[in-house]
């Protein structure tokens, strides 16, 4: 009687193993319904930068103006962080370096670890004459993209500032005879200002405002007034990644 209990028993866990079976098919991993493992919720764009820019100085003193192509290079990498789910909108955190020259009529002479200034009337006595900086940068840009995860042409509106750092800055006078290159010190150590870039997919436009003066507090132009000249740049910026 036991023995039969007992073959039941098995029969009976057989048969609701079976209906089991039946209610939950088999998926294959090519059918549609298969499902793959979720992405990741957040992608990051534009995480590095290249540009080229043409520089401009405001507030010259009088009988100052620019003269030849000033230009400028940047390039470095930002740290993209989403600020939605879509990630339309982000928040971009960066270190860079850039290169910027400008070359005008004001020449700088050096006398004993001493700069003074002095306006050149004559633009056939000499062939160039400019001031170059070198800085570390840190952009901090609020973004706007209507990109996708699957897209890589996108508009994108890129705002916020610039804080840079000059770590070598250089005065060069260039004539036919001789060459007159020296540090300059007498620029402002810490710069910011506003940045706007926009564009579509590779080319975007870029804008630099500054809001300080590219010299220090206290360096005076060849009139006696102080030297207010404050930086404008313009060009093109590409990203990468």
């Amino acid at each position: 009687m036991k023995q039969w209990i007992f073959f039941l028993f098995c029969l009976s866990l057989i048969s609701l193993q079976g209906q089991e079976d039946a209610a939950v098919p088999q998926i294959s991993p090519e059918s549609e319904e298969f499902q793959k493992p979720p992405l990741n919720e957040y992608y990051r764009e534009d995480q590095f930068y290249l540009g080229i820019n043409f520089n401009l100085l405001l507030n010259f003193p009088e009988g100052v103006s620019q003269n030849a192509l000033s230009y400028g290079l940047q390039g470095g990498a930002i740290r993209d962080i989403p600020l939605n789910k879509d990630c339309t909108f982000a928040l971009g955190i960066g270190l860079g370096y850039g290169f910027n020259s400008y070359y005008s009529n004001l020449r700088a002479l050096e006398s004993g670890g001493d700069f003074e200034y002095v306006i050149l009337t004559d633009p056939d006595a000499y062939k160039r004459n400019k001031i170059e900086t070198h800085l570390l940068e840190v952009p901090l840009e609020f973004r706007w993209r209507n990109s996708t995860r699957e897209t890589f042409k996108f508009w994108r509106i890129y705002g916020g500032a610039k804080f840079g750092y000059i770590v070598g800055s250089r005065s060069k006078y260039v004539t036919t005879e001789f060459v007159d290159s020296f540090n300059n010190t007498d620029t402002e150590n810490f710069t910011y200002g506003l940045t706007l870039n926009v564009g579509y997919n590779t080319f975007n436009l870029h804008l630099y405002y500054g809001l300080n003066n590219l010299f220090e507090e206290g360096v005076n132009g060849p009139d006696g007034q102080q030297l207010e000249m404050a930086a404008l740049r313009f060009g093109l910026i590409f990203y990468i990644l």
